[in-house]
C-alpha cells in the first residue's frame, strides 16, 4: 500500500468530507459495518465485539499545485501527527465529549473538528506522495 510512485508539492483548497476517521477492519482496513454489539468487514468476513473495532484516519482533499486540481485522499497513521492523537483516540475523545457534555447531535463536535481540521490544512502547502 506503501507504493509512492512520485511526490507532488500542492496547496489544500479544501476538506471534501466532515467524517475523519472511520471504523476499519484490521485485516484489510475496509470500512466496518457497526450495530450496536457487533462489526463486520464486507470484504473479507471479519467480526468482532463493536467496542473492539479500531479506527483509522481519512481525509480527503482538493488540492492544487501550479496548473492542476486534484482530488486526494489521505489514509492512516501519518495524519497522526497533524491530529496530535492517533484516530482511535480521537475517535475515543469525540465519543467522551458528546457523552459528557449530553451531546445528542454529533454535529455539534463534528462541525468544530471540522473548522480545526480547516484551519490546519486549507492554505497550507504539502507535500503528498502519490
Amino acid at each position: 500500500m506503501n507504493n509512492v510512485k512520485g511526490l507532488l508539492a500542492a496547496s489544500v483548497i479544501s476538506i471534501q468530507n466532515s467524517c475523519f476517521v472511520y471504523p476499519a477492519c484490521q485485516n484489510c482496513f475496509s470500512r466496518l459495518i457497526l450495530d450496536s454489539r457487533r462489526f463486520n468487514c464486507l470484504k473479507c468476513g471479519c467480526t468482532g465485539e463493536a467496542k473492539d473495532a479500531s479506527y483509522r484516519y481519512r481525509l480527503s482533499l482538493k488540492i492544487a499545485d501550479t496548473s492542476d486540481l486534484f482530488d486526494i485522499t489521505v489514509f492512516g497513521s501519518c495524519l497522526d501527527p497533524f491530529f496530535g492523537v492517533t484516530a482511535e483516540n480521537l475517535q475515543r475523545y469525540i465519543q467522551d465529549f458528546n457523552q459528557l457534555s449530553g451531546e445528542t447531535n454529533a454535529e455539534t463536535s463534528t462541525g468544530a473538528l471540522v473548522q480545526a481540521v480547516e484551519t490546519c490544512f486549507i492554505g497550507k502547502r504539502f507535500i503528498f506522495g502519490v
